[in-house]
């Protein structure tokens, strides 16, 4: 894991396409402005873990009919 220090204004970019940006620092909480191209879905952890578990019900769902 790769970890850097920014601040408010400062940007990372992955893989030449996305952009990470420090949007603003409010105690300890950091607001990013995520820039990436439309065919790639962002989501925050517990949405995706979310998404993920409610897959797997359906998956477990047809695999019983």
């Amino acid at each position: 894991m790769l970890v850097l220090t920014r601040k408010i204004g400062e940007e990372i970019i992955i893989g030449g396409t996305i952009r990470v940006k420090v949007a603003d620092i409010r105690g300890s909480r950091v607001r990013l402005a995520i820039e990436a191209p439309r065919e790639l879905s962002v989501q925050r952890q517990e949405i995706a873990a979310s998404i993920k578990e409610e897959a797997d019900k359906y998956e477990m769902v047809l695999e019983t009919v």
